[in-house]
């Protein structure tokens, strides 16, 4: 054995005449090459991890809408550089995206605002208990003894901000600045890599389909399109169930009179994108119906608002998804919230794009067992 290299012997079974098999794998000499190659690649991995959902947000935005962008360069002049075209889609599509999210987020701290107005004007002469909380089954007497004892007095609200520990809400604007900056720049470059990617897509695509038709043989192809297939079937179920959800409970908050509820609305659908999210703007909703004194809207509003999350995230969701990922509900449902925990917003379509491989390749592996192998030899 050399100094320099290990020699790797890759042995498969042996067929009646004594020839190798066909999955022999020969022989495998690792080079000095391969261990600074493969360093290379760690201390590569090393840098960009910090930009790993930039990319990964870049890169799903780029598969979901390239058909789109296909069809904008089509109609573009041909005198037009490539570059320019980019660039023009790039920003169109940054619109596209942060605009309903950016909405829903400057909506969202205008309403708390202006609630937190009213809060305080409201504790200079005490809170008063609701009406209708007295009525609410099985808690609502204690919740209303527990209104009256803590919150009806004249600056109730006012003595608790002064109990609270001025170093933690330090600490915590401290760490909503954080959050804050990091996302920005991760959007920033984000929006940087998907120009690049518009500009460079189709030699990038066709260099990976060779790789991995390379590693992995012709499979490689079908893996690639499910995958493309998956992830752009995430994504319009996102934007689906957005448009869904905000039209239906605009709707329904304009029935039961709801202030700004064209606004409301726009946050629900917002929020709705990521399962169970919305429900917060329904909670924040009935919030300030209920210290306006409204208990009819309240009630209706919550009610309306839950069932129309519900319908969404239970039906629109799997039916419009569920062609492309091909997961039943509960697998598609836990692909996305694990997705999100793990990588965030972009962890909507890469959890639900993973399990469906991972299916596939189950169902791959199960019917190559299920083939007889025609290499072993006949029993005596």
């Amino acid at each position: 054995m050399g100094r320099s290299s290990i020699e790797l012997q890759g042995r498969g079974r042996r067929q009646p005449d004594g020839r190798a098999s066909s999955w022999d794998l020969g022989s495998i000499r690792l080079t000095a090459g391969w261990f600074y190659g493969g360093l290379i690649v760690i201390l590569c991995l090393w840098i960009l991890h910090g930009f790993v959902q930039a990319l990964l947000a870049a890169c799903i935005t780029a598969i979901a809408s390239w058909p789109l962008y296909l069809r904008f360069s089509a109609h573009m002049p041909r005198h037009m550089a490539r570059s320019a075209t980019s660039l023009l889609f790039t920003s169109i599509m940054t619109t596209f995206v942060l605009a309903p999210l950016t909405f829903a987020f400057i909506a969202l701290v205008t309403e708390a605002y202006e609630l937190l107005l009213e809060i305080a004007a409201v504790d200079k002469t005490g809170i008063a208990v609701p009406p209708w909380l007295v009525n609410v089954p099985l808690i609502g007497p204690w919740l209303a003894t527990r209104w009256q004892s803590e919150l009806a007095h004249p600056g109730a609200l006012l003595l608790w901000t002064q109990r609270t520990d001025a170093t933690a809400l330090l600490g915590w604007a401290q760490s909503l600045g954080h959050f804050m900056a990091r996302h920005v720049l991760i959007i920033g470059f984000t929006v940087l890599v998907l120009f690049f990617l518009y500009q460079e897509g189709e030699s990038l695509a066709e260099q990976i389909r060779s790789v991995l038709r390379r590693r992995i043989g012709e499979r490689a192809e079908v893996y690639v399109d499910l995958a493309t297939r998956a992830a752009r079937a995430s994504v319009n179920s996102m934007l689906v169930v957005g448009l869904f959800d905000g039209f239906a409970t605009g709707v329904a908050y304009a029935v039961v009179g709801v202030p700004h509820a064209a606004v409301w609305a726009a946050v629900t659908g917002s929020l709705a994108i990521v399962p169970f999210l919305g429900y917060v703007a329904v909670i924040a909703l009935a919030l300030q119906l209920a210290m306006a004194g409204a208990s009819a809207p309240v009630l209706a509003a919550i009610g309306l608002g839950f069932v129309v999350l519900f319908c969404g995230d239970k039906i629109v969701r799997p039916l419009v998804a569920g062609e492309g990922t091909r997961l039943r509900f509960v697998w598609g449902l836990m692909g996305c919230l694990g997705g999100f925990e793990a990588l965030g917003l972009v962890g909507l379509v890469i959890g639900p794009v993973v399990l469906t491989l991972t299916r596939e390749l189950w169902a791959q592996h199960v019917r190559d067992l299920a083939v007889p192998d025609v290499t072993d030899p006949a029993p005596d």
